[in-house]
């Protein structure tokens, strides 16, 4: 799955900065917990910060 970043932010486990339209992760993988917490408003902002980019053919 791909991601895409919704609103600036910085990753709490990396401290890489996301920025709005990004991919992410930005390299490797991440734990479906994090992409979970990342998809909901179940974290340090309050919103989701990143969406399911949805390819053709899916």
């Amino acid at each position: 799955m791909k991601y895409k970043v919704l609103i600036d932010f910085t990753d709490k486990e990396n401290k890489h900065i996301y920025r709005k339209g990004d991919v992410y992760p930005e390299k490797g993988r991440t734990k479906k917990a994090r992409i979970d917490e990342l998809l909901s408003a179940d974290n340090l902002r309050g919103q989701p910060l990143i969406e399911e980019v949805v390819e053709n053919g899916e």
